[in-house]
């Protein structure tokens, strides 16, 4: 029995020991063949057996063998659960709590009685935005924190800075998205939209317009009404 454990030991400790050898070894062989490696945030055995993940630049996910001498891009799926790790993996990642969202420099928006929260990141010049945002018209009881996200050019930053800087900034957005009213151009601090910028792309938030729920999680993309109201209902 003593022999057993002992055994069981020595396994276990070299398992950890080829791990760590084999993580020494990618990190080497990458750094030293591909610049863009030569700071890697982490590796780490991927589902797959035999097969590691790199991250680099927070959310950029790659695999390779033990030794980094062949290197993969690309998306993992589990065939029997039918998920894509790879899509999981990098939304855990750039997860971010509701309530440490910068709010400061969001437009609040309150319909009804403005119980359930969503925040969502969008461009003024974004046709998807625009289809979201009349349907989004048919979500009640919800407070709406939008940031302002310019990402689509010059333009959007100048319509950001002019919805942000408005004496009633819903209103000018609304009067925008909704019926085409070009915002007047205003004066102030709007640094606020460079921050969203900044805090968007720390946060891998890639595309308008972009959805985070009060559990933190998100959805991209110009989703129905209904969908919007079915998570908003299951997170009260």
């Amino acid at each position: 029995m003593k022999l057993s454990r002992l055994l069981l030991a020595a396994f276990a400790l070299g398992h950890a020991f080829a791990a760590v050898a084999g993580e020494a070894e990618i990190r080497k062989n990458l750094a030293a063949k591909i610049p863009h490696f030569a700071k890697i945030d982490e590796v780490s055995k991927s589902p797959m057996p035999g097969l590691y993940e790199v991250r680099v630049n927070d959310f950029e996910i790659y695999y390779t063998d033990d030794q980094g001498r062949y290197l993969l891009q690309g998306n993992m799926i589990d065939v029997n659960a039918r998920k894509n790790l790879t899509e999981a993996r990098v939304e855990k990642l750039s997860e971010v709590a509701y309530d440490k969202l910068p709010f400061k420099d969001a437009i609040k928006i309150v319909r009804g009685n403005g119980k359930r929260k969503l925040a969502v990141f969008e461009d003024p010049n974004c046709g998807y935005c625009k289809q979201f945002e009349r349907d989004l018209l048919n979500v009640d009881n919800v407070t709406i924190h939008l940031f302002l996200y310019a990402v689509l050019g010059p333009d959007s930053v100048a319509k950001s800075k002019n919805i942000w800087c408005a004496k009633d900034k819903a209103k000018t957005w609304d009067d925008w998205m909704h019926r085409g009213v070009t915002p007047p151009s205003v004066e102030c601090d709007s640094a606020t939209v460079t921050r969203n910028r900044e805090f968007g792309q720390k946060y891998n938030i890639t595309g308008t317009p972009t959805l985070i729920f009060s559990d933190g999680s998100r959805t991209p993309g110009a989703i129905p009404a209904a969908q919007v109201e079915k998570r908003l209902a299951s997170l009260n």
